[in-house]
């Protein structure tokens, strides 16, 4: 059995869809071992740049293109992207003295399962969504230690693939959000009087521009309403235009982002979003109802099949993306404000699954390819 410190690279990036359970991912090795030395891959044009070092934990990046068909022509750079950066991932596990490599999803991840394979060293890959992405598909054949958010996932992949599912890591303050417990508090910190319904616009990291756009149009056609309100997280880009059509709107508050999720989630009584893998997991674990837009150019409609996780429960709503208009969500969103019961019940049916405990689940595995105990971690032993 090895002595020295556990050493962990992740690659994890572009969007927080996958950055966060990256990061849920270390603050369970480093509960199962604190000496633990984790640090992360990206690349320098995602939302990694930010987020991982202000977690703390040192962030190196490579040279990757996206696994995206849209490239046209430099779509065939891919091949020789891949194996630079794979090239680099190599040195910076040899330097790390990194005993394993964990993909997280997303291309800036596909690279340091390419560079552990160089390297010699094991693998593991997580798939977030329901159905897999083509980095994901590519570095599943790399390594025989592949984890899975959702059960349903198993649909597509090879008949014969051994695959363990073991949830979505979720961040601390998301993992096992008791809603009911934060929702006082959640309210006064974000300014919601007693008796007032608050619909959340979640468009993921960086927004939605059909959603932001179905939300001001809700904020004028409910200004009238003093029992509504809305918080519309827009992305940085879209605020000051959002901002400047509101107005002095006594209904809408306009975000660029929300740190405290957690608290979002507690004060709302329905979310709008779009269906990442991460959000649906969350919505999951915490029985929050939900209406559902798919972002319609996602990789094999992945989004859409994420959201049946929820719609098919009796948890969530699906609502199409070219279907996202102000009278179309009003005529959906308004009768589920005004049934408390139906809502409480789409809240119940979502089932939490393991992703409260995802991030030790996921956690153990690791560790397990290398040989190290589990016993620290959680309830895994």
């Amino acid at each position: 059995m090895r002595t020295t410190h556990l050493s962990v690279v992740i690659g994890a990036g572009g969007t927080g869809g996958h950055i966060y359970p990256g990061l849920a991912l270390a603050e369970a090795l480093r509960r199962a071992d604190p000496a633990a030395e984790i640090s992360f891959v990206g690349t320098e044009r995602g939302l990694e740049t930010r987020l991982i070092p202000e977690a703390g934990y040192r962030l190196h990046t490579v040279d990757m293109i996206p696994f995206d068909a849209s490239l046209g022509l430099r779509r065939y750079l891919l091949p020789a992207a891949l194996l630079k950066s794979g090239a680099q991932c190599r040195e910076i596990l040899r330097s790390q003295g990194a005993q394993v490599a964990v993909g997280m999803g997303g291309y800036p991840s596909a690279p340091v399962i390419v560079g552990a394979r160089m390297a010699g060293l094991p693998s593991v890959v997580h798939e977030s969504n329901a159905v897999p992405g083509r980095a994901n598909r590519f570095a599943a054949r790399l390594t025989p230690h592949l984890a899975l958010a959702f059960d349903r996932t198993r649909e597509h992949l090879p008949p014969g693939t051994r695959a363990e599912t073991v949830g979505m890591p979720l961040v601390g303050a998301l993992a096992g959000l008791d809603r009911s417990a934060l929702r006082a508090e959640a309210r006064a910190r974000l300014g919601v009087p007693p008796g007032v319904q608050l619909v959340l616009f979640n468009g993921g990291s960086l927004g939605a521009a059909r959603l932001t756009e179905a939300a001001v149009g809700l904020a004028a056609r409910w200004r009238g309403r003093p029992d509504l309100r809305l918080l519309i997280k827009t992305g940085p880009a879209a605020l000051d235009e959002v901002r400047a059509r509101l107005g002095s709107s006594p209904v809408a508050r306009a975000v660029p982002y929300l740190d405290r999720m957690d608290l979002a989630y507690a004060a709302a009584d329905l979310v709008v979003c779009r269906a990442g893998s991460a959000t649906v997991a969350e919505l999951a674990d915490i029985g929050l109802p939900a209406v559902l837009v798919p972002y319609p150019h996602a990789p094999h409609d992945h989004q859409t099949h994420n959201a049946r996780v929820l719609v098919d429960a009796g948890a969530g709503v699906l609502l199409p993306d070219g279907e996202c208009t102000t009278e179309r969500l009003a005529s959906i969103v308004e009768p589920l404000l005004a049934d408390p019961a139906r809502l409480a019940a789409m809240g119940r049916a979502a089932d939490p699954g393991t992703h409260a405990r995802a991030a030790d689940l996921l956690a153990a595995k690791v560790l397990r390819t290398i040989g190290r105990p589990t016993s620290l971690i959680g309830s895994t032993a």
